[in-house]
């Protein structure tokens, strides 16, 4: 998978996607990692890529001419041209919708940088690989679209399914916002418009690193363990069941004798009823949508009855 961010501050990934997992996944060679300085796409000598937001407010919002010439250099003109197209067939006849242009607003360029200008009229720029993954766009040539990935509040929540979706892709661009956010026409370039919850994050930055490592870690080789992704909390639809490692007592606090039975139908069964209880109890909105689902066993009904409200289940029996 080729994973690529177009941001105004590229070296908040060097530790990130420089350590752990995310080297691993490198040195594999099942993870391609590029970071993009916006600024690169600006011709003013303070590099603008925000400005007052129309109508007044406080905040700076962020420009549309370095975003849409940093993605066309990055995704190819042919991808971002099919992207508007789409939108405006999507918002056409709706009036006073948010994208609608108005010629006040397409008369405004960026001080230095003249909106109509194409890319192949640019200045030149020298772009110095300053880390690992800073670096020039590659050759838009034989390499698949991107999904265009933005993190705003008005985004579907982000979660393990939508990290799958998102795994399941060859090739993803984030596009990170950062001071009082983006210019709404932006938006068009969009396939997945993502949030991480309701609170408010320094930048864009950030909450990329996040769903990039959600995604990620789905990849298949990536992780040691085969099954690895699959027995984790949200991924069955149920949290996970506590776990344990060496030593089998501490301070007086022990191991369930079930998991030192060496009964491996008994220690499924006990994991089962501890990722329902911990559910049950922890996030029961969960617990309603697995049922809702179909995915309750008989037994597993049997066992949340007889849970005490409350109370984890300490089912422990080894028969």
């Amino acid at each position: 998978m080729l994973i690529e961010t177009l941001s105004t501050f590229p070296h908040m990934y060097d530790s990130v996607m420089g350590e752990s997992m995310m080297k691993r996944a490198q040195e594999k060679g099942i993870l391609d990692f590029r970071a993009y300085d916006l600024r690169d796409w600006t011709y003013d000598r303070h590099r603008t890529t925000d400005d007052d937001p129309y109508g007044g407010g406080a905040g700076l919002v962020m420009k549309c001419e370095p975003i849409f010439e940093a993605v066309e250099a990055i995704a190819g003109k042919g991808c971002v041209a099919a992207k508007l197209a789409s939108a405006e067939v999507e918002r056409r006849g709706v009036p006073g919708g948010a994208h609608q242009e108005s010629s006040a607003a397409n008369a405004i360029s960026p001080v230095g940088c003249r909106a109509e200008r194409g890319l192949s009229e640019r200045p030149s720029i020298t772009r110095n690989c300053l880390s690992e993954w800073e670096c020039p766009p590659p050759s838009t040539e034989g390499n698949p679209a991107p999904q265009i990935v933005f993190l705003a509040p008005q985004g579907r929540t982000f979660d393990d399914a939508c990290a799958a979706e998102l795994a399941a892709a060859d090739r993803l661009l984030f596009v990170c916002g950062h001071y009082e956010g983006i210019d709404e026409r932006v938006y068009s370039l969009a396939d997945h418009i993502i949030s991480l919850g309701d609170y408010v994050l320094t930048s864009g930055e950030l909450a990329s690193m996040v769903v990039i490592d959600a995604v990620v870690r789905k990849i298949p080789g990536v992780l040691g363990a085969a099954d690895g992704p699959i027995d984790e909390s949200f991924t069955s639809g149920l949290l996970e069941y506590p776990q344990y490692t060496r030593p089998a007592n501490f301070r007086g606090m022990e191991v369930p004798a079930v998991l030192l039975s060496g009964n491996h139908a008994a220690v499924a069964r006990w994991r089962r009823e501890q990722s329902l209880a911990r559910t049950a109890e922890a996030r029961p909105d969960l617990l309603a949508a697995f049922e809702k689902s179909g995915r309750l066993t008989a037994a597993d009904q049997k066992f949340l009855l007889s849970c005490k409200p409350g109370r984890r289940g300490e089912s422990e029996a080894v028969s």
